[in-house]
Parts: C-alpha cells; sequence; structure tokens
C-alpha cells in the first residue's frame, strides 16, 4: 500500500485541528447509553456521511455512516473512504477519476469547516492526546474556511466514499 490508511473500531472516523487534539477526550465510557460515551458519544450522534462538533474553540470533522478505511489524496483535497475494492491502485485510480468527470455531490452532505493549520484523522473513540501509532493521519492543510461535500460513489468493483475540502 502506497497511502496511509485510517481505520475504525466501529464507529466514525475524526479529523481534528492538531491544535486541539488534546482537548479531544473520544469515549470516556462504552457501558452506558450513548450520550455518556464523552466526546465519541457526540461524534456518534452525526447523522449522513459527514458532520462537524466541537473541539475547544475549533470544530472536528466527522467522517460517519459506515466505518470505512480513510486516506487522504492531497492533490485532489479528497478523503477517500474504502467502501469495497479488491486494491488499493484500482480505488484510487477510481477516486480520481471520479474528481476528474466531475462529482454529483449530495446536497444534503455539505458543511462549512474553518480550521487553524495541520488536521489528524484518527479513530474518534480514542483520545486525542493518546492517538493509536499506527492508525492516525497527520493532514498538512493551510488555515482556511472549506467546503466540504461528500457523496457516495460506485466505479466497477470499486465503491467509495468521496469527502472533499474546497477553500472557500
Amino acid at each position: 500500500m502506497q497511502f496511509t490508511w485510517v481505520s475504525s473500531a466501529g464507529g466514525p472516523l475524526l479529523v481534528a485541528p492538531q491544535s486541539a487534539l488534546s482537548l479531544w477526550t473520544g469515549a470516556d465510557s462504552a457501558d452506558g447509553p450513548e450520550e455518556s460515551w464523552g466526546d465519541y458519544g457526540r461524534a456518534c450522534a452525526i447523522d449522513g456521511l459527514l458532520g462537524l462538533v466541537a473541539v475547544g474553540q475549533w470544530q472536528a470533522l466527522v467522517l460517519g455512516d459506515e466505518p470505512a478505511m480513510t486516506t487522504y489524496l492531497p492533490s485532489e483535497r479528497l478523503f477517500l473512504r474504502w467502501a469495497a475494492a479488491y486494491e488499493e491502485d484500482d480505488l484510487v485510480s477510481a477516486a480520481r477519476r471520479a474528481v476528474d468527470d466531475g462529482v454529483k455531490w449530495d446536497a444534503d452532505e455539505d458543511v462549512r469547516w474553518v480550521v487553524d493549520g495541520p488536521v489528524v484523522i484518527f479513530d474518534s473513540a480514542w483520545p486525542g492526546a493518546e492517538l493509536e501509532p499506527d492508525n492516525h493521519l497527520v493532514i498538512d492543510l493551510p488555515r482556511s474556511e472549506y467546503r466540504v461535500r461528500a457523496t457516495y460513489r460506485a466505479d466497477g468493483d470499486n465503491w467509495m466514499i468521496l469527502v472533499q475540502l474546497q477553500p472557500v
């Protein structure tokens, strides 16, 4: 594999500003009702492919719907979520083809997200201060406001969720 893929134990992935990582508590207690699961419970409450949750004075992007392995394609400013595919190269090619051909984004999967610099994608159940060593990815984003849109896409045997960042 040429890309770093981040996976989840079953819940949503989180893309949080690196500057606010220590404020994310993850799953305080997964034994009680979802509301008592701390920050992880807030991430789980997001309905759909994406949403935002507060982390200190910033917001984190929640990649929801399913616990798909996810990577980031910097040249396309695209989170690629692996729903089904036989090979990484085929999936990445299908995602790039979709962007080049003009993706039809889901109208209800569209948010504005402001970041102060680099972000980290990781399993939302983990505390930001204690990330899994081999299961997170730092993405060097410029400080900006982004329009974030998502859609589910199938291209032959390659099924994916695409989440693209567009500077505003």
